[in-house]
């Protein structure tokens, strides 16, 4: 079974490919990088366009060898993971009236994507993801609960330690008042950035490097936390041309789609007895290291100019203090591709939608 990313840029209804997996896995060595060596290309044109285009030496694609399908052997994983989320009591173990949860890790962009609110539970704002979410029938609201564990400045560094002190505050001010705990988080949606990148590629100090090396480590971090996590899908960030900050502009935001790719690449090609790349770290989810790792929607688009499947990025979509966090209708818009990822994905539908089954 293949599944695609798609996006929609109509903020009611945009709707994110269901895509969901990786990308070339040591980057000095994968087929992706063989194809596009020496090559000087610096036009930078969405992952899921790029194909097997070249970006600098990097191939595109979300996908291994420029391909926007997840590899079927990654799928079944995953699917095998889903299979296994159900409902818990907050000690963790199985109960008919217990519950499994989808929280949100990042920093302001992500908190302002997934709940707008950002503040405590029942505070999260009808265009947000959650809020879209919240207003679906087709959606379960009796097992599924939605946590927004993301909150303003807390870029990459802040979450690669289980023992960092966000971790505290989604337990103390979120899953307790929710009635929920930390042995009920299953599902995770990841969205990071650094804060004032300095390196591009393709120089080897990259922020790329160095982001995709952090997600490694938040990804083992989030699996000591959280020991039932099963599934995490990330995602890259939106588009930053029109950024009036050096919070994180071009070219560093189209970046970490790089840095995505190559991080759930290392874990497929872990998974397939193969070394992975090196900076990634072990990320093997046949364990208790790491979840399994996927895409997410991916979201960037290269400002006005229409991706293959319609979606835009305009002034009016950002706030006007930096042009670099989301508007409302940005906020919506992502809001929008993750309630259709979520409802659509082999690898989701069967524990987010209501009366489905992941056995």
């Amino acid at each position: 079974m293949k599944l695609r990313s798609l996006a929609l840029p109509i903020a009611a209804v945009a709707a994110a490919a269901c895509s969901s997996a990786s990308a070339p896995t040591d980057v000095t060595t994968s087929p992706g990088v063989s194809a596009c060596a020496g090559r000087r290309d610096t036009t930078r044109v969405p992952l899921n366009d790029l194909g097997a285009g070249c970006y600098l030496s990097f191939q595109g694609g979300l996908y291994p060898d420029g391909a926007n399908d997840v590899p079927a052997a990654h799928l079944a994983a995953g699917q095998a993971a889903a299979a296994r989320i159900r409902p818990l009591d907050v000690a963790g173990n199985p109960s008919p009236t217990g519950r499994y949860v989808l929280l949100s890790i990042g920093m302001s962009n992500t908190t302002q994507e997934f709940c707008s609110g950002g503040g405590l539970p029942g505070s999260c704002e009808p265009w947000s993801f959650v809020g879209q979410a919240n207003a679906d029938p087709a959606v379960n609201h009796t097992t599924l609960a939605l946590v927004n564990g993301a909150f303003g400045g807390r870029a990459a560094p802040s979450w690669t330690s289980p023992t960092a002190p966000d971790y505290d505050r989604i337990r103390d001010t979120w899953l307790r008042p929710m009635g929920l705990s930390e042995q009920q988080v299953q599902i995770v949606w990841l969205k990071l950035a650094n804060s004032q990148p300095r390196v591009a590629l393709p120089d080897s100090a990259a922020d790329a490097y160095v982001l995709e090396r952090q997600l490694g480590d938040v990804a083992r971090a989030l699996k000591v936390r959280y020991p039932n996590l099963r599934q995490v899908f990330l995602t890259s960030r939106i588009y930053a041309g029109y950024a009036t900050s050096q919070l994180n502009p071009e070219p560093y935001a189209y970046e970490t789609g790089f840095a995505v790719k190559w991080l759930v690449q290392s874990q497929i090609e872990q998974m397939a007895g193969r070394a992975g790349d090196a900076r990634t770290g072990t990320l093997r989810h046949d364990g208790n290291v790491a979840p399994w790792l996927a895409w997410g929607p991916y979201p960037w688009a290269a400002g006005a100019k229409p991706r293959s499947d319609g979606l835009t990025w305009v002034p009016g979509d950002f706030n006007p203090s930096d042009y670099t966090h989301p508007a409302q209708g940005a906020r919506q818009k992502v809001g929008a591709m993750l309630l259709q990822f979520f409802k659509t994905s082999p690898a989701t539908r069967c524990w987010f939608l209501a009366g489905q089954s992941c056995a």
